[in-house]
């Protein structure tokens, strides 16, 4: 079975059978996460760094903020028994509108700074990654049963 995170969104699960998807991530970043032992696994698509630009939306809907959307899949990841010492995590998107002097707000990059500094001072590593590119789209997908991230990405899939 398959289900569908939309933008700002994020699904946790514990079905083996299911395979978690987001799509047409340019500057937004897919965050997908994986406990082997525990058979949990979350995918989160995220817009925007920083959830101080629209506190009250951060409330309602936290998965639209780096800052907000990664420490509530990962608590909502525990209370199906995951252990933040046993996920792997995968990322996907960040990409820019177009060359540096072109991409005034650099959402793609801000995005990336932000998973990347909350991620270190949580102690979390990334296990494998494709972001950045100018103008790019991608499909990220997790099986929630084994784990495995693929991405779709300029006409080919490979897996994370």
């Amino acid at each position: 079975m398959q289900r569908v995170v939309g933008v700002a969104d994020f699904i946790v699960s514990r079905e083996a059978g299911e395979h978690l998807v987001t799509y047409a991530l340019g500057s937004c970043l897919g965050v997908a996460v994986h406990d082997a032992v525990a058979g949990v696994g979350g995918l989160l698509h995220v817009m925007l760094p920083q959830s101080s630009i629209d506190p009250e939306r951060a409330t309602n809907q936290p998965g639209a903020f780096v800052d907000t959307g990664v420490p509530t899949l990962f608590r909502e990841c525990y209370k199906l028994g995951a252990k933040k010492e046993r996920m792997a995590v995968f990322v996907a998107g960040g990409a820019s509108s177009g060359p540096d002097d072109q991409d005034h707000f650099q959402i793609g990059k801000r995005n990336l700074v932000a998973l990347r500094r909350l991620l270190w001072k949580n102690g979390v590593l990334v296990r494998a990654e494709d972001v950045g590119g100018v103008q790019t789209s991608r499909t990220m997908r997790l099986d929630v049963g084994t784990g495995e991230v693929t991405l779709r990405h300029n006409g080919g899939m490979r897996r994370l």
